[in-house]
């Protein structure tokens, strides 16, 4: 959905997938970010990125049905947590708060 309104999507099967990218040189103007995923999960993920220089200023969304991501929302400084079930219309304004599309 979000390639069909204009924004370059790049996806990764886990954490450790996603970090590898971005230090290969990925740099994306926000990163969805689900909690649940195998190998290194999404808070694994998130501290390593936070303690990169290069990569803690990417913005995150944090992607999760937990009952306390609120919680872990704030304590990994998300920009914003949104539930797994999620309306388009709903995820795409917190999208374009950090991703310009152009023209």
């Amino acid at each position: 959905m979000f390639e069909l309104v204009g924004h370059r999507v790049v996806t990764a099967g886990d954490g450790s997938e996603a970090l590898r990218r971005l230090r290969e040189g990925l740099v994306p103007c926000l990163i969805l970010l689900d909690l649940e995923m195998s190998k290194t999960d999404g808070i694994a993920f998130r501290r390593e990125q936070l303690a990169d220089p290069r990569l803690a200023s990417i913005p995150v969304i944090l992607h999760s049905n937990r009952s306390d991501a609120a919680t872990v929302a704030e304590q990994l400084r998300a920009v914003a947590h949104v539930p797994k079930v999620v309306e388009f219309d709903d995820l795409l304004p917190l999208v374009a708060a950090h991703c310009y599309r152009g023209p």
